[in-house]
């Protein structure tokens, strides 16, 4: 595709569009389809997709069971909008989600269905806190990143995001998240030491909200003696723990939820993103049934209902959850995903390139958002789309399909690694 026509079927995105999008920016084509890990053009390019909705389709791009099964459901009549009322597709993934996920990890939750999106999760997690609690802060943690609602950019770090609000980002403070001083510090000392300081000029919070794998701040891995003790730091104190799994859940890391080799029973969890399976919106409130203290009506949401996503969704947890396959997958393919980055950081040593993440949720740091950002650039350019993280935009984000074949996997990343060696 020339340049000059590239130029003008990008055209009316680039008149009507409002200036706010940011992908189309990065990834200038038209794209048109989309099969598992691959991304067609209007011209019919391929791309390997790296990015997969920023984490919201780690079971690939029109899963054909997934599809199938939303096929048949309109087919059949059923209620796609039904506000949230009781229906048969919201009963099946309620009781799928039970038998299928929490029963066997020994989890007992109630479902609240807040909204569409992952911000929505966290602004009724936050106000579910406080109603509980009765106090009105919340603790986050350095590059954090929880939704740009006003409530959810209060407890974002990331200043670029804060400083478009217009207005204060009030109650809530910020510590620091494990690594942040350096790996010989452990900062889960200084919170308890600021917690148990009445003198600190720290209010005692309504709850901790936190990553175990912070996505946009830069792919920061929590090391589990940290997780664990922020949770005994939220016992100690009468402090909610809310655990934010909406880009590293439903399998990113390996495990269903991201917080299970830590052994965690967070008071809520957050999942949207990559829950209903195939991209359609969905979000999802998990809290402990001591916490259910809404009265009827109390926090509402004109699409809490959306059972398309709801049937797909339970699709994909039949699919993919019914046994160890998936995680086992993930296991292995994270492994050679590691080692495939840190053979591409060995050629940017010299910029001081690191590796880190979990499962298939890695992330290349380049050390400069310049030369992060010409990676990806050549990336495109070679058929690889990913995208960068971080308070400077200075870390690759590798987030391909669970799914992926071997063979794709391997060559997206000749590409990834290519891109580094010209750009160093």
């Amino acid at each position: 595709m020339s340049q000059e026509s590239n130029s003008n079927s990008l055209l009316a995105f680039e008149n009507l569009e409002s200036n706010v999008r940011s992908y189309s920016r990065s990834f200038p084509v038209v794209f048109r389809t989309a099969a598992e890990a691959i991304l067609k053009d209007e011209d019919g390019r391929e791309f390997i997709d790296f990015l997969c909705g920023a984490g919201t389709l780690n079971y690939g791009h029109n899963d054909p069971d997934l599809l199938n099964q939303a096929i048949k459901y309109l087919y059949s009549e059923g209620i796609v909008h039904g506000l949230d009322m009781a229906t048969s597709a919201k009963r099946e993934f309620m009781e799928c989600v039970d038998a299928i996920i929490l029963r066997q990890r020994g989890l007992t939750y109630k479902f609240q269905f807040p909204g569409p999106t992952g911000a929505n999760a966290v602004e009724a997690a936050l106000k579910l806190a406080r109603k509980v609690t009765g106090r009105h802060s919340i603790i986050s943690f350095t590059n954090g990143f929880h939704g740009v609602s006003l409530g959810a950019l209060a407890v974002t770090g990331n200043r670029f995001y804060r400083d478009a609000a217009g207005l204060p980002l009030a109650d809530a403070v910020f510590m620091p998240y494990d690594g942040y001083w350096g790996a010989e510090n452990d900062t889960s000392d200084y919170l308890d030491r600021v917690l148990g300081d009445a003198s600190s000029g720290v209010d005692m919070p309504a709850a901790i909200i936190t990553e175990t794998v912070q996505g946009e701040g830069g792919i920061r891995p929590a090391a589990k003696d940290w997780l664990r003790a922020i949770e005994q730091l939220c016992k100690k104190y009468g402090i909610l723990l809310i655990v934010d799994d909406i880009q590293a859940g439903c399998g990113r890391t390996g495990s269903f939820f991201s917080f299970e080799f830590a052994d965690l029973v967070p008071d809520m969890v957050l999942l949207s993103k990559s829950l209903s399976g195939c991209g359609l919106p969905l979000s999802l409130l998990l809290l402990k049934p001591e916490l259910d203290v809404w009265r009827p009506g109390e926090h509402s949401g004109t699409f809490r209902g959306n059972n398309l996503a709801l049937v797909t969704a339970t699709a994909a947890l039949q699919k993919y959850w019914t046994n160890e396959k998936l995680s086992q997958s993930v296991s292995e393919s994270g492994r050679l995903l590691n080692e495939r980055l840190q053979q591409a950081a060995q050629a940017g040593r010299d910029h001081g390139m690191s590796v880190r993440g979990r499962g298939m949720m890695q992330g290349l740091d380049c050390g400069s958002g310049k030369l992060a950002g010409e990676i990806v650039r050549k990336a495109f350019e070679y058929g690889v789309v990913v995208e960068r993280c971080g308070a400077e935009d200075h870390v690759v984000k590798v987030l391909p399909p669970l799914t992926i074949d071997k063979v794709t996997l391997q060559r997206g990343l000749d590409i990834l690694g290519k891109s580094v060696r010209e750009s160093v």
